[in-house]
């Protein structure tokens, strides 16, 4: 049988599906008829108790017992975990739920960047390190989300004199929107990674083939701009003007597939926690189904990375481009690392890697610059530094307040050309990248400038995916 038809008979999501699947192979092996196993399995899912000793259904029972204990209430910390943030102004919200998410059991130090606003459970912009624990909502429901920026080798003014090439090299070499895919599909190494870590990963295998290479929607963008440097060193540049690359996307519907599955999990192993924390259920790492997402959550660090990898080199091959410089890194995902001298779990759900040295990238807005930094490792901020801009009002907030014709004299005085994108990521929307940078001077060293010139994002009407 499979889960989803388990689960209408009413086995719980996770270990008690792995245990009931086995159990009805057996039993179908035994000779069995499938409505009869139907039947039982119903039984054993409603009065579970009458089932501990049976040879087949024994161990399912058992294990829906266990799920099912009535769990202890709650009990926050005495004290919360220490967290610092970064600018000032922070919505109220997203700051809340950073000292929600340092309630927890689990939790050893926190940090708010000057970007965050509220997401599930952790705000954008939240780093939390946990002890032997993982957070699906920490991590996000677009995992491995990143960006990636490459330096091209050909005349910045081609943005003036060839910017019908440029266009349609991003409009041939990706796609966009959601459930965007390619019917010729592209092939990397990542697809010969064992997909079976995890049944979604597995049964999402194809889907992901299909996607590999496009940019869904949301917040998710190619676009072309002017790479300003002023010092070579370390980037390995002479000072001047360069014309670049800039992507922003994930691991589409298969990573959403993931998060989706592990945070019901999540959710349903901690009953105990009120409505306000529930988002932040976690899994243990000694546990199978926190071994399970952790690998899954790695192979969609490796898929995303794929995505902007084909994306870059399809673009630079029809183009007849050459690479002069690659930075990019990952901003919705988990590490294992050591601080303050023991190993724990770093969170940086919309914020980027700042560890000592540690090169990545910050975008702004369609309109405003992105800048290439080196991390300070500033330990307070567990080696992390902001995301991006950071939104100052929701989509729907967004598609109240402005107009197109707002956005496009806002874009025309920044010289940005706009192929397509929905009124709630025009450039109003989000905060002044310069405050932010200006926030963290601390936390990382800016190295070069990207001023985003030509933009491609999802049409207006597709949802988000961010």
């Amino acid at each position: 049988m499979k889960a989803r038809d388990l689960i209408q008979l009413g086995i719980p999501r996770g270990e008690c599906v792995d245990a009931a699947r086995a159990a009805c192979i057996k039993a179908a092996q035994g000779g069995m008829k499938k409505r009869v196993i139907a039947d039982l399995v119903a039984s054993v899912a409603a009065h579970p108790d009458r089932y501990t000793d049976d040879a087949i259904f024994g161990a399912v029972a058992q294990r829906l017992i266990a799920e099912r204990a009535a769990p202890g209430a709650f009990t926050p910390r005495e004290s919360g975990a220490p967290y610092r943030q970064w600018g000032r102004d922070l919505d109220e919200n997203s700051v809340q739920q950073m000292q929600r998410a340092c309630e927890l059991p689990i939790a050893v130090q926190g940090a708010l960047m000057p970007d965050a606003h509220v997401g599930y459970g952790l705000p954008i912009g939240g780093v939390l390190a946990t002890q032997n624990a993982v957070i699906p909502y920490a991590v996000g429901v677009d995992i491995a989300c990143r960006v990636k920026l490459t330096v091209l080798d050909l005349p910045v003014n081609s943005l003036e004199r060839r910017t019908d090439l440029l266009r349609d090299a991003i409009e041939s070499e990706t796609r966009f929107g959601v459930g965007a895919s390619f019917k010729l599909k592209r092939t990397h190494e990542v697809l010969d990674a064992d997909w079976s870590v995890s049944p979604i990963t597995r049964r999402n295998k194809d889907k992901a083939w299909a996607q590999l290479g496009t940019s869904g929607s949301g917040n998710h963008f190619v676009e072309f701009g002017v790479f300003t440097v002023e010092h070579s060193e370390p980037l390995g540049l002479a000072p001047g003007r360069y014309l670049a690359l800039l992507s922003h996307s994930g691991s589409r519907g298969t990573g959403a597939a993931v998060c989706d599955h592990y945070s019901k999990i999540a959710m349903e192993k901690h009953r105990e926690l009120p409505k306000e924390l529930i988002h932040l259920a976690w899994l243990d790492l000694d546990s199978a189904a926190g071994r399970e997402y952790w690998e899954a959550m790695e192979l969609m660090g490796r898929y995303a990375s794929a995505n902007h990898e084909l994306i870059h080199k399809h673009i630079r091959k029809k183009l007849g481009a050459e690479v002069l410089l690659d930075v990019e890194n990952h901003h919705n995902f988990a590490w294992k690392e050591r601080h303050h001298g023991r190993e724990v779990i770093v969170h940086r759900k919309g914020a980027t890697p700042a560890g000592e040295g540690v090169l990545g990238v910050i975008p702004g807005s369609m309109a405003s610059p992105g800048f290439v930094v080196r991390g300070l490792g500033n330990p307070m901020s567990l080696n992390s530094a902001a995301h991006g801009a950071g939104r100052v009002m929701s989509r729907t907030q967004a598609k109240k307040t402005f107009t197109w014709k707002m956005a496009k004299d806002w874009l025309d005085r920044e010289g940005v050309t706009l192929m397509s994108a929905g009124l709630d990521e025009v450039p109003m929307v989000y905060k002044n990248i310069h405050e932010v940078m200006a926030a963290q001077h601390d936390l990382v060293e800016v190295l070069a400038q990207f001023d985003p010139k030509l933009v491609k994002m999802a049409p207006s009407g597709e949802r988000p995916e961010d």
